[in-house]
């Protein structure tokens, strides 16, 4: 589709940054903070790139202040960052920490200070150590209970001055990483326990949305889903097949469930006849269609291109966590599909493609599908860079990568998508989970490295003044006129 004239960005557009309280904060046993199952994952050998964890990350918790002076700086109009939840209770139930919650509070206020909407993200992946020791975490219905009773203290003590929130960051992700690839905690490979903790963390999410009706102040909630649209490898029809098995299991079993309360079908009783699907007990589906969201949180970075894959075929493949590219393999599910490399498409050092189309594509299947309104939580470029000798960082390669999504954005806002804001990843560097400090997002350089934190300086780099402006113009400045297509 093309268009003769593009829309303006709203008025009201949310132009933001986005962080995850682990890869940011450090402190990580301050002020009464207890025990994540990242800070204990992190010390197990092998599991992070060089061994690299958030102990001290790039010290958010004691430089928050001077963070937020750089957002305003900036002028940024919204920063999504997530609460620890063993923070605010240390033993995550029980007894609450209320230095963890002062801390949350200082960080609203100072962003307020500046005109800058905070949205919390409840849940980061951070689950505290004591309920994984307690009862297995996302295993067990317990959570269920422990979650909304942590989240309703947080829409108690900030809801009357934070009006947006996301519910669990990237579901698809912490729960297939760490229970299908066994390289997030808790480490496991197991099908079958992947899909009953994923049902568990659906109940979860739909019951602190109702939560959210009682105690949110008038607020809007929703998940953010780490969405990747899916493309055929060609026109043949077993690839199409292909296709459509995997946009339905790896992104309509989630969205689908979001949005109405229940499961696609076709996949449901694929696992079902492989022994696969999740117990679904009496009133688990009237939680769920009780739940639906306000909007529909997505973190895009790539799509993902399939073909037909046969029964005896491709499996689970290797991840690309190094930067070195090419090091990444084909994966998929025997008798449904295979990722292949798209022909058409770059490719970043890790191996994630740049498809900035894809974006718009994704956007107009949620409008299509749920219709609902769609919160950019995440998008951004992890890369390689280059501190000079003068404190220059030329990130030309980040802010191409950015405007050539936000060219999609408008795009699909003239498509007729309602789009409340976009929020890069990440507003400074951070710990990039299992790669280090090397990969890195932000507009600011945090000077440390695997080896060492350094001096910890923050030095803005030239996406830095760019975004900037990008902001100040409300786009403008991008000069978008005429559309590219749908290709």
């Amino acid at each position: 589709m093309y268009h003769r004239q593009l829309k303006p960005f709203p008025r009201n557009f949310l132009w933001g940054s986005a962080s995850a309280a682990y890869q940011i904060e450090g402190a990580w046993d301050q002020d009464g903070k207890g025990p994540s199952v990242w800070d204990i994952y992190t010390k197990i050998e092998g599991t992070t790139y060089k061994g690299t964890n958030g102990d001290i990350a790039v010290d958010h918790y004691n430089r928050y202040e001077e963070d937020v002076e750089l957002m305003a700086e900036m002028g940024l109009k919204t920063y999504r960052f997530s609460v620890a939840w063993s923070r605010i209770f240390p033993q995550g139930n029980g007894e609450l920490n209320e230095a963890g919650l002062a801390f949350y509070d200082s960080l609203i206020e100072k962003l307020l200070s500046h005109n800058i909407e905070p949205i919390i993200t409840v849940y980061h992946w951070d689950l505290p150590q004591a309920l994984m020791d307690k009862y297995g975490g996302w295993e067990s219905r317990e959570i269920i209970a422990d979650f909304n009773n942590y989240c309703v203290e947080l829409f108690k003590r900030y809801s009357d001055r934070v009006k947006y929130w996301v519910t669990l960051n990237e579901q698809n992700i912490f729960i297939g990483l760490g229970y299908r690839s066994g390289i997030h905690p808790p480490g496991v490979k197991d099908v079958k326990r992947m899909y009953e903790a994923n049902h568990i963390a659906n109940l979860a999410n739909a019951t602190v949305i109702q939560s959210f009706r009682e105690h949110g102040n008038g607020g809007k909630i929703g998940p953010s889903f780490a969405y990747g649209p899916v493309y055929p490898l060609n026109s043949h029809p077993e690839n199409i097949v292909a296709a459509e098995n995997a946009e339905e299991m790896n992104n309509h079993w989630y969205m689908d469930v979001y949005a109405w309360g229940k499961y696609p079908e076709a996949i449901f009783n694929y696992l079902k006849k492989e022994g696969l699907a999740p117990t679904i007990e009496e009133g688990d589906l009237e939680i769920l269609k009780a739940g639906k969201p306000d909007f529909m949180g997505v973190n895009y970075y790539q799509t993902t291109t399939v073909e037909k894959n046969p029964l005896d075929g491709i499996g689970e493949g290797a991840m690309n966590t190094s930067g070195k590219k090419g090091t990444s393999s084909e994966s998929g599910v025997p008798g449904l599909f295979k990722t292949i490399k798209n022909p058409h498409l770059k490719t970043t050092n890790w191996d994630w493609v740049i498809d900035p189309n894809g974006l718009r594509i994704g956007m107009r299947r949620i409008k299509n599908r749920y219709d609902l309104p769609i919160l950019i939580s995440e998008n951004g470029l992890g890369e390689f860079d280059t501190l000079d000798p003068n404190d220059k960082i030329d990130d030309s390669y980040r802010i191409d990568y950015i405007k050539d999504h936000l060219a999609a954005i408008q795009e699909a806002i003239t498509d007729g998508v309602d789009i409340i804001g976009y929020c890069t990843w990440s507003f400074t560097d951070l710990l990039s989970w299992l790669n280090g400090y090397q990969k890195r997002y932000g507009f600011v350089y945090v000077n440390r490295d695997e080896s060492s934190e350094k001096d910890l300086r923050r030095i803005k780099k030239n996406s830095f003044y760019w975004y900037k402006e990008v902001i100040h113009s409300n786009g403008e400045s991008l000069g978008f006129h005429q559309s590219v297509s749908l290709k």
